[in-house]
């Protein structure tokens, strides 16, 4: 029996039938209508997931109810000419299958045999008259499986291939000291010979991933099939997908991979694994999370090579730049970068940490966990099993003499103070938030509990940034618009007017293309919102002012917004107006 249960609705008066037929008690069927107000959920899958009655107890009595007949699929022969009048999708799609085929009417077992609509799409794509049948789920299941056949791992590989660009890409692990004897599902299909086929499907998604320059891989299980999605430049995107029936070997290859318990279904899971392709070191992070009809899995793709460093490629307007670039040449103080994750936080401070990497400079890191390797950096990973935290590790940091710290996170009053402590003996701090704008980020830290006089003592700059997707140069194509037309975008009639020509607005956007995957879009571009706290913001901030008031400070004294930002990409041809919205959207005064 599936998670899913029993489809149709059962009501409380069948409920009080059930009771009075003995099937079960009057006390089960109490138990069931209460979880049924407290988790929701229908009455017959909660009776037969509580073990008061069986699935097919309960089909039967459905059956005798609804005058409608009950097959038991387990001990019936199937014919085939009736079962390929369905087609193999379709079946798999409703739980459902032909049982029987006379004259112009065909029988159908069904989970549901009182849905209307399916009953009314399968006469019409069929052409024969339905007669619905109850049926098992798990039984119906088993009977596609046997009747339409099931895929070998070698068959499912090469329709994986079909429906992919490109071949398999030889993955190599760089260490690969897993435990290889325990699970099930893997070790079963290297019993059979299928084990070398799952690890070509396994490979084919992650060089395909990489390939496509994906940031993540999503591997999801469903009732009925495995979801195979990339995101690609902040946007996730269907793929080819395997089979069902080979999820849970795939997540077994994964943990083997990764060194996790491959035993262990019922908890989440983390891990990592650095893999050589083409030559290129990648390093993997595995998260895999329990679902309801099975586990998740989602890689996080750290590819060091595509690491820019350059500040000058992270898309700064020469004002931030300025900024940035200015307070990077502090002798002491705390840099902080806010932003959703994903945002690129964290390549911004990888960035700022590499342009101050010189022989004469300790630069000390903790991060959670360490996602690039830089030479010459000392990182430290976090680890709170054995209390290695942010705060602890910062005031370690204390004791070996650096110049510079970056702390990955900072989370909790104890880590803000730390690093404020460090700020005023001397060093200078970076570390990132999670804010929605550089204003924000002060009201935050009084919201650790942080007294104004040690903020406005300590902080030099705050950084807010997103990323907004990059026209395809392969399939960049421009076009007007009516000047207009864009002030409901928050643009100046002053910006407008200098930038218009012949009274037109000139943009660009991405017809789409093979390179691009049909998106108009490749890569991805920083836009910035920079907070200098120079002596007016102090003053706010020891005032305690409202966000706003800081905002509008900032503003006046040039500060640009992250709206401001993406429209300037937005004018240089670097996005589209679309993206403009969708990225920006809540950042409109």
């Amino acid at each position: 029996m599936t998670e899913k249960g029993i489809s149709i609705n059962i009501s409380k008066k069948l409920g009080e039938m059930l009771v009075s037929s003995g099937l079960i008690t009057a006390s089960q069927l109490a138990s069931a209508l209460d979880r049924q107000k407290t988790e929701g959920g229908k009455l017959g899958q909660l009776l037969v997931h509580s073990g008061y009655i069986t699935e097919k107890a309960l089909l039967s009595f459905l059956s005798k109810q609804f005058g409608i007949e009950f097959v038991d699929l387990a001990v019936r022969e199937i014919p085939a000419d009736a079962v390929k009048i369905i087609p193999e999708n379709i079946a798999r799609r409703n739980n459902l299958i032909a049982v029987e085929k006379k004259e112009n009417r065909l029988k159908v077992a069904m989970e549901d045999p009182l849905n209307i609509v399916i009953l009314d799409d399968l006469k019409m794509m069929t052409g024969y008259d339905i007669t619905p049948v109850f049926g098992s789920e798990t039984d119906i299941i088993s009977a596609i499986d046997k009747s339409y056949g099931v895929k070998s791992s070698k068959e499912a590989l090469d329709d994986i291939l079909s429906r992919t660009k490109g071949g398999v890409t030889d993955i190599a692990l760089v260490s690969e000291d897993a435990d290889k004897g325990g699970g099930d599902d893997f070790i079963s299909l290297e019993a059979k010979g299928e084990a070398a086929p799952i690890v070509q499907m396994v490979n084919l998604i992650i060089s395909s991933a990489i390939k496509a320059h994906a940031s993540d891989i999503h591997i999801e299980p469903g009732y009925k099939d495995t979801r195979v999605r990339f995101r690609i430049d902040g946007v996730l995107h269907n793929q080819p997908s395997p089979p069902k029936k080979f999820h849970n070997a795939i997540l077994s290859r994964l943990k083997i991979m990764s060194t996790l318990d491959i035993s262990e279904r019922r908890v989440p899971q983390d891990g990592r694994t650095k893999l050589r392709i083409d030559d290129r070191e990648i390093d993997l992070r595995v998260s895999i999370l329990p679902c309801g009809p099975g586990e998740k899995v989602v890689m996080r793709i750290l590819d060091s090579s595509g690491l820019k460093l350059k500040l000058e490629d992270l898309g700064f307007e020469p004002e931030n730049l300025a900024i940035f670039s200015k307070c990077l040449k502090a002798p002491h103080g705390i840099n902080l970068v806010t932003g959703p994750t994903g945002s690129g936080k964290s390549t911004t401070l990888y960035s700022a940490l590499a342009t101050m990497n010189e022989p004469d400079v300790n630069i000390v890191t903790i991060e959670d966990p360490i996602e690039y390797n830089l030479e010459g950096i000392n990182q430290v990973g976090v680890n709170a099993d054995v209390g290695l935290t942010f705060a602890s590790g910062l005031r370690s940091f204390l004791r070996q003499d650096p110049d510079i710290i970056m702390v990955g996170e900072i989370r909790d009053f104890e880590t803000m103070s730390t690093a404020i402590n460090a700020a005023m003996t001397g060093h200078l701090v970076f570390s990132t938030l999670h804010t929605n704008d550089a204003p924000g980020a002060i009201t935050r830290i009084g919201m650790m509990g942080v007294e104004p006089f040690l903020t406005s003592s300590t902080l030099l700059m705050v950084v807010a940034q997103r990323l907004v997707r990059s026209i395809c140069k392969n399939c960049k194509e421009t076009y007007e618009v009516k000047p207009e037309m864009m002030l409901g975008l928050g643009v100046s009639k002053a910006f407008l007017d200098n930038n218009a020509k012949n009274g037109k607005i000139i943009l660009s956007r991405g017809k789409g293309c093979d390179v691009c995957a049909q998106t108009g879009y490749k890569g991805r571009v920083g836009i910035h919102e920079i907070l200098e706290v120079n002596d007016v913001i102090r003053g706010l901030i020891i005032e305690k002012a409202h966000v706003a008031k800081i905002k509008a400070a900032g503003r006046k004294n040039g500060m640009i917004t992250l709206r401001e930002s993406a429209i300037r990409k937005l004018f240089v041809g670097l996005t589209t107006v679309e993206e403009v919205i969708r990225v920006t959207g809540s950042d409109v005064d």
